[in-house]
């Protein structure tokens, strides 16, 4: 019997939800994320458990124990339940009566078996009881597990009808958790299935595009998108060639992924249904995109952008164009960070105004940063 026991596990939360639910007569296990996670070694981000109580049930059995529950998926069988300041997602068992590719039609159920054989992969398909031992439903997700492979439960084209989501989750998996060879048959089946990705939002195909470019490496899974046909659909004229050459030189240059800034590389997000992002990540994306259209020294990007984005700037440059950072660009984008220019509209008031006045200070700008920031008030004004 293969045995988990991450910190999660053993904390009183934790007991506290299981003890509600079994105290009651009903099952409780931790299901999916979490367990998979535990058993890499790796920490859990989020905290699902699935029951046969229905949600009411659980509603009244964890208030009956002094804990909080909130009814944030109710319809669907979810109840969130706060126990020591967190959040335990608390599902019932479900069966899918209909599906239409988007979302699913659900009944509840008393079985583990029919609740594991919905899901998407093998490897989220494995539970643990709060004394650590792992149940493999479907006999495949332990073995898969160990041997990083991302495999679609039962069959592969019948679980992507269900959710054509299940595409860019089966890529976005196998850049996280996945080995070397990807899955073949999933891979052709999300090959032959690549269009139903077409009638997704884009705000589910950004959310999972930016997991997906957050993994530490994603090339690969990228590639595969591309070799798939899924790559132009989500993202239509990207070049999967530039993705690789930016994640050795973020590792060169010790930067941590950032999907933005992958995403600038891979380019495509402006053609076709672009990608819907918050404000802040469509900023950046432009920001990084123009840089590298725009010859800036890597002073001036430290002066004009920040260290930071400056930095980015230059590892996207290098991938896009194929010239690595020079030796000593990364301490010119510190200088021009930290470089303040010496004039500011008020030297030139009241002779100037308006067009006039802004044109005198760019170009008074512009001179002082070609110098390398050496210019004085004096030069310039004179």
């Amino acid at each position: 019997m293969t045995r988990i026991s991450p910190d999660w596990l053993a904390s009183a939360p934790a007991h506290a939800v299981c003890a509600a639910l079994e105290g009651g007569g009903h099952q409780a296990w931790f299901v999916g994320g979490c367990v998979r996670n535990a058993l890499l070694g790796e920490e859990a981000t989020d905290l699902d458990i699935t029951t046969d109580a229905r949600p009411e049930r659980v509603i009244a059995l964890v208030e009956a124990a002094g804990l909080r529950a909130v009814p944030t998926g109710i319809e669907h069988g979810t109840v969130t339940v706060v126990a020591g300041g967190r959040g335990f997602e608390v599902t019932t068992f479900r069966r899918d009566v209909e599906t239409d590719g988007r979302r699913a039609v659900v009944a509840f159920s008393d079985s583990m078996e029919e609740d594991a054989a919905r899901r998407d992969f093998t490897m989220n398909a494995l539970y643990c009881g709060i004394d650590g031992a792992v149940v493999d439903p479907v006999g495949e997700g332990l073995a898969d597990l160990a041997a990083r492979r991302v495999r679609f439960i039962g069959d592969d084209e019948e679980r992507i009808r269900e959710d054509y989501l299940r595409i860019l989750r089966f890529f976005r998996f196998h850049a996280w958790y996945g080995g070397d060879r990807i899955d073949p048959e999933g891979l052709a089946a999300c090959a032959a299935l690549a269009e139903g990705v077409e009638g997704l939002s884009r705000e589910r195909i950004g959310h999972e595009v930016m997991k997906l470019l957050a993994a530490p490496d994603p090339a690969p899974a990228v590639a595969s998108m591309a070799a798939s046909g899924v790559l132009m659909r989500v993202l239509q004229g990207a070049n999967p060639a530039t993705l690789a050459p930016l994640v050795h030189l973020e590792g060169l240059a010790g930067e941590a992924p950032d999907p933005v800034l992958r995403l600038a590389a891979l380019g495509g997000h402006e053609g076709g249904r672009p990608l819907r992002l918050s404000k802040p990540q469509m900023r950046a994306l432009e920001i990084l995109s123009r840089s590298v259209e725009e010859a800036k020294s890597a002073a001036e990007l430290g002066y004009r952008l920040g260290r930071d984005m400056a930095r980015k700037a230059l590892l996207l440059r290098g991938a896009v164009m194929g010239v690595p950072p020079l030796e000593g660009d990364f301490a010119a984008i510190e200088t021009g960070a930290k470089a303040v220019c010496p004039v500011s509209a008020k030297d030139f008031m009241p002779a100037l105004e308006g067009a006039a006045l802004g044109r005198a200070l760019a170009e008074a700008e512009a001179r002082w940063v070609a110098s390398g920031f050496s210019l004085t008030r004096e030069n310039l004004l004179s």
